[in-house]
């Protein structure tokens, strides 16, 4: 049995949400919903989630201010929010879990099982510091000074753009190679990251090289490789050459 708690203060959207869960879900769920934080945080004196499906936008008080209150969930969070792209790009760099309103079924369940598969791996629900992390990135002016969190087994690290100087793919792992510290192995591919990273400087000059566009100091050997600031040389292939220069000729106008 999933126990699933809404908050939105939408009431077409509770009642579409809830509709996929009971149509499209086939797990035995129960829903119970929440108008406000203020509603939800009495629902939770005598109910215990094991998924909370958030909504970003509420008046009085927000999902973020709901994280505020509830220190150390012991339930996954699901949030939701109409297309605001600031909001997303901040949940997406806390390394946490979202639905695009109007939902769909298909990312819906993806979502549920998702938070099965964390069930039965007994994996523990997000960390406190994913949460206070979001809050800080959604107070942040620019997106570009938002903090990447990198979940691993040795526990979160949590970036800015700034130190990363190039990430690099290993297979089903990414390397990602830092200003002046040790590279750091992170669980997600590297086309996680250059999703992600393509709209902030960014370069993917090969299949296996996602790469720091500030750092690049040349482009070498007939525009095979590019130095980096820290004596390295990164692959370019042949099918990304045209590319590469183009993005670098557009940053270098925009500097």
């Amino acid at each position: 049995m999933i126990n699933a708690l809404i908050i939105d203060d939408e009431i077409k959207a509770r009642l579409v949400l809830a509709h996929y869960l009971e149509t499209e879900i086939s797990e035995p769920i129960d829903i119970k919903h929440a108008e406000s934080v203020n509603e939800a945080l009495e629902i939770m004196k005598h109910y215990e989630p094991g998924i909370v499906f958030l909504d970003v936008e509420m008046p009085y008080r927000n999902g973020f201010d709901f994280l505020m209150e509830r220190k150390n969930p012991d339930y996954d969070i699901v949030f939701t929010t109409a297309y605001n792209q600031y909001a997303i790009q901040a949940i997406r760099f806390s390394a946490l879990d979202y639905l695009l309103k109007p939902v769909d079924p298909g990312e819906l369940q993806f979502a549920i099982d998702r938070h099965l598969e964390k069930v039965r791996e007994k994996i523990q629900p997000p960390k406190q510091e994913l949460f206070d992390n979001l809050v800080q990135n959604i107070q942040k002016k620019e997106i570009k000074d938002f903090r990447l969190a990198v979940p691993s087994s040795e526990g979160v690290f949590f970036f800015t753009l700034d130190e990363i100087l190039r990430l690099e793919a290993d297979k089903n792992y990414t390397s990602i190679h830092l200003v002046g510290k040790r590279p750091f192995v992170s669980s997600k591919t590297l086309k996680h990251f250059d999703e992600m990273l393509g709209d902030f400087n960014f370069i993917r000059t090969h299949k296996s090289h996602l790469v720091n566009s500030r750092y690049i100091k040349q482009v070498a050997h007939n525009n095979q490789y590019v130095l980096l600031a820290d004596g390295s040389q990164v692959e370019v292939s042949r099918r990304k050459k045209d590319e590469v220069q183009q993005q670098l000729n557009l940053r270098q106008k925009t500097t």
